[in-house]
């Protein structure tokens, strides 16, 4: 019975084991990346902006249809007209005929059926400047998304390198911790024996509990930085695990660097303010068209009756039901505004200011990209240096820790020098850990300013 309890716990053991090693497998940065493009709810919501421009722009292309009215009315009033000329502004209601020599305001009832068509068949190119500048708004809506995708991918990077930093900072304080420990039980052996006085006894814990202290903090803004991809990756924030083997692989390429030309052709933040001064030209194009003549076609066909004849007799209301006369109306026409002439000048001078500022916001997003490409490279050649220097520190630093941890247990140092060797060994470890994260923040810095992160990435595959 015994023996199957044991064999029962065993496989217990075993299974929790390969529950928890299933739980902690780590998340690389292309998944990571691929979670983001899906799942990021800023990316959603840009998306469906293009979805608005598009719908803007199937408007645009239906703008060239007529319109094509249908309108009835039966109207009972008087027919008591005089001659003479008038502006009717549009609240004069029309009474024709209806002059005779003396008034009359027997009652009249008239209806009126009619179909109106009135269509602007041409306009000198207006109607294509219209479309053109509506594909126009769709390239930048979706070059903005883009610039949007490849920022949130920068942000995204640069918290995937600080849990990477973060996870060796807290492996660098768990080791920390353990040799204050042993620091501890070692202090403790030597007061009972006499040796040293219970005093490094208490200096010693105080050293454990800073010790401690900073792991809890450590731990804290590693878990903050998951919470944060797990807001744009809609990934559990305790599955976000970096893979620390990533840093390694990528720090023995020391040709990488090299290996990363600068994409400006197809790079987002270049698209999409090109967008933007293409889209300001295609403005341009339409002010010059948008004031050109009209050339119209008006069409009309209606149906008239009234209860009154030609002959003016006054006959009973019910027969002003009756359509009595057919008509129709065709007509080319064209217009034209000669002040439109200079409407044009004054818009289209607004227009090429607005082209000149995005020519000039383009050549500074260059510049601006230049800047970063030459920063980063001499960041990466300034990281390289470090982590060549910085493993003689390291070695050094190690060895004098355990010369003074020797000396201290044979009591011929006190605890004050033994805790400034722990602290130069620490020192040494962490400006390892943050020399290797320069080096690849810098690789990734370089990557994502000259568009090239995807060829980084199927480096580390």
């Amino acid at each position: 019975m015994m023996h199957y309890l044991k064999q029962s716990a065993f496989i217990a053991l075993c299974l929790f084991a390969a529950i928890t090693s299933h739980a902690q497998q780590h998340i690389t940065l292309k998944e990571l990346l691929s979670n983001v493009y899906k799942k990021a709810p800023g990316l959603i919501a840009d998306s469906a902006s293009i979805a608005i421009v598009q719908a803007r722009s199937n408007e645009t292309r239906a703008s060239w249809l007529p319109t094509l009215k249908l309108n009835y009315q039966a109207d009972i009033g008087t027919n008591n007209n005089t001659p003479g000329p008038y502006f009717g502004f549009g609240i004069v209601p029309s009474n024709s005929r209806g002059v005779r020599t003396e008034s009359n305001t027997s009652a009249v009832l008239t209806n009126l059926g009619i179909a109106a068509l009135d269509w602007e068949i041409y306009n000198f190119g207006a109607y294509r400047a219209q479309n053109n500048l509506a594909r126009s708004d769709i390239e930048v809506e979706k070059n903005k998304f883009q610039q949007a995708k490849y920022k949130l991918e920068a942000y995204t990077i640069g918290n995937y390198l600080q849990l990477l930093r973060l996870e060796d900072f807290r492996s660098i304080q768990s080791h920390a911790i353990k040799r204050n420990e042993e620091i501890v039980r070692s202090i403790k052996s030597l007061v009972k024996s006499g040796v040293r006085p219970a005093v490094e006894s208490s200096i010693a814990e105080a050293e454990l509990s800073k010790a401690r202290l900073t792991y809890i903090e450590l731990d804290n803004e590693l878990k903050q930085t998951q919470l944060q991809l797990a807001a744009i990756s809609d990934l559990p924030f305790e599955n976000i695990l970096p893979d620390t083997l990533a840093e390694t692989r990528l720090i023995e390429r020391a040709d990488i660097s090299g290996l990363m030309v600068s994409d400006t052709t197809n790079h987002p933040i270049i698209n999409y303010y090109n967008a933007l001064v293409s889209n300001s030209r295609d403005r341009e194009k339409l002010v010059k068209k948008q004031y050109n003549p009209k050339v119209l076609l008006e069409a009309a066909a209606w149906e008239r009756g009234a209860s009154v004849d030609a002959e003016d007799h006054f006959n009973k209301l019910s027969t002003g039901l009756n359509f009595d006369r057919s008509n129709y109306l065709v007509g080319v026409g064209i217009s034209y505004s000669l002040f439109d002439l200079r409407h044009q000048q004054l818009k289209l001078r607004t227009q090429k200011k607005a082209t000149d500022y995005a020519l000039k916001n383009l050549a500074a997003q260059k510049s601006l990209l230049a800047l970063g490409v030459s920063q980063a490279d001499l960041e990466l050649k300034t990281a390289q240096q470090r982590l060549a220097e910085i493993p003689n520190q390291l070695q050094a630093a190690k060895a004098g820790y355990r010369q003074k941890l020797s000396l201290h247990k044979s009591g011929l140092t006190d605890i004050i020098d033994l805790n400034a060797a722990l602290t130069i060994l620490y020192r040494s470890e962490t400006d390892y850990a943050q020399a290797r994260f320069s080096y690849i923040s810098a690789l990734f810095q370089k990557a994502v300013t000259t568009n090239q992160v995807s060829s980084l990435l199927n480096l580390l595959n």
